[in-house]
This record gives structure tokens, sequence and C-alpha cells, in this order.
């Protein structure tokens, strides 16, 4: 059976900040994340801070592998 390749989260980075109000249905604060697999090639994703943290996931957590 093929594995997916591991990618572990390197760093989160907050880019939303100031005090701009958000669109409706917007979810909420957006943050950038570096990932990084076995053999050092690096990928960057955005997504809800809040899917971070419903998942537990912070640097130094496993990508989930569905995502």
């Amino acid at each position: 059976m093929y594995e997916k390749e591991k990618w572990t989260i390197k760093h989160v980075f907050d880019g939303d900040f100031g005090c701009e109000e958000r669109p409706a249905g917007q979810e909420g604060f957006m943050v950038s994340v570096t990932l990084e697999n076995e053999t050092g090639e690096k990928r960057y994703v955005t997504v809800a801070d809040e899917w971070l943290r419903a998942r537990g996931l912070d640097v130094g957590s496993t990508w989930p592998k569905d995502d």
C-alpha cells in the first residue's frame, strides 16, 4: 500500500491583524502554515485558526494525511 509523505508543521503565521471586519460567512482568523517533509521540501497552506485548534495542531505536529 502506498503511504503518503509525512508533513510536519514548522511555522504558523497569523497574517490577520488589524481591525478590519470579516465579510459575512467567512471563517475566523486565517493563518499561514509552513509544512516540511522528511526531505526538506516545503509547502505553504492557509487555513482557519479554529480548524488548527480543533485538531490540536501546532508547530511540530504532523499534518493530517486526509487534508
